[in-house]
């Protein structure tokens, strides 16, 4: 699923990013978003509808929508297509609106 030549980008294959999807262990590249990541693995449902519960997968690819919202390192509401790939993220399915903490 990966663009292995382009004739002007420049793709870096030499580091691997391993991270935690849904209780899985599992890995990326450096530079890879989290859901670019995913998508490479074949995973194409990355949320639910809140009203219907209906499958959202990779839309907009940059930030506007939220069909890419999953639980990211405990945080919910996360736009994965915007969030960088880190070692050692644990990324969850996200199946309702998520539960906001307020900070003191």
């Amino acid at each position: 699923m990966r663009i292995q030549q382009h004739p002007i980008l420049q793709f870096p294959h030499d580091q691997v990013i391993h991270f935690t999807f849904d209780g899985k262990p599992v890995a990326g590249i450096a530079g890879d978003t989290i859901a670019s990541a995913l998508h490479n693995l074949g995973v194409r449902v990355l949320s639910h509808s809140v009203e219907k519960g209906r499958a959202r997968g990779f839309y907009c690819a940059i930030g506007n929508c939220a069909s890419c919202n999953m639980i990211v390192d405990g945080v919910p509401n996360v736009r994965t297509c915007i969030t960088p790939l880190k070692e050692g993220m644990v990324v969850k399915t996200q199946r309702n609106k998520g539960v906001l903490h307020e900070h003191l």
